[in-house]
Order: structure tokens, then C-alpha cells, then sequence
């Protein structure tokens, strides 16, 4: 895809990601996070890197969403998944700028980041 093409899914997702129902949200985001771990790495990077730049440019779209129900679904993942998504967000995240990496500490709970591992 190109990136405005990208740009474009990742910003209706994060718009549309509120305003669904949080049982049928939490199904959708597992799932998308099982799918996640069972692609590559390169891609898996991309993926995330994009999604996060979104949220560091707009952090007001991360709060509408249901933040610690989101751990929980993360949590529910089996124990290698969370490692394979825990390290790939790790690597987006050391690859940011200092005013990026602040923003995006800023709007994750404390209970997140700590699982995540910051």
C-alpha cells in the first residue's frame, strides 16, 4: 500500500476503534494481535511504527479508547505472543526521537508500560 493509503486505514481505525461495542472490539484487536505475531518481524515493525507515529501526532485519538481493557486483551495473549508484541513495540519505540518517545509515555498508562516494558 502506499502511505497515504496507510495513513488513511490507520487513522479510520483509530477513529472507529471507540465507538465499537468493547466485547466486539476486544475479539477484533486479539485477533489482529495473534495475526500480528505470526507475521514477520520487518513487517510487524512497519505496522506498528506507523500506528504509534498516528498516535504521537495525535495522541487525543489514543484516550477515547478503553486503555486498560486493551492490556487485558494483550495479557490474555499466550505468553510467547506477548513477547513477540512486547519486543516489536520496544524496537518502534527505541527508534523514535526523545519529544515522540515522551508524548507516547504520556497518554500509555503506567500498567501498560510497565508490561510493555518501559
Amino acid at each position: 500500500m502506499s502511505e497515504p493509503e496507510k495513513s488513511e486505514i490507520i487513522n479510520n481505525a483509530l477513529d472507529a476503534g471507540p465507538t465499537i461495542p468493547f466485547p466486539n472490539f476486544s475479539k477484533l484487536f486479539k485477533t489482529w494481535l495473534e495475526v500480528l505475531c505470526t507475521i514477520s518481524e520487518e513487517n510487524r515493525h512497519d505496522m506498528f511504527s506507523n500506528y504509534i507515529k498516528h498516535i504521537v501526532n495525535s495522541p487525543q485519538k489514543i484516550i477515547s479508547f478503553n486503555l486498560d481493557g486493551i492490556l487485558e486483551i494483550f495479557l490474555s495473549l499466550e505468553q510467547t505472543n506477548q513477547e513477540i508484541i512486547s519486543a516489536s513495540v520496544q524496537n518502534v519505540v527505541k527508534d523514535l526521537d526523545d519529544d515522540s518517545k515522551r508524548k507516547l509515555l504520556l497518554v500509555l498508562p503506567e500498567s501498560a508500560r510497565r508490561f510493555i516494558g518501559f
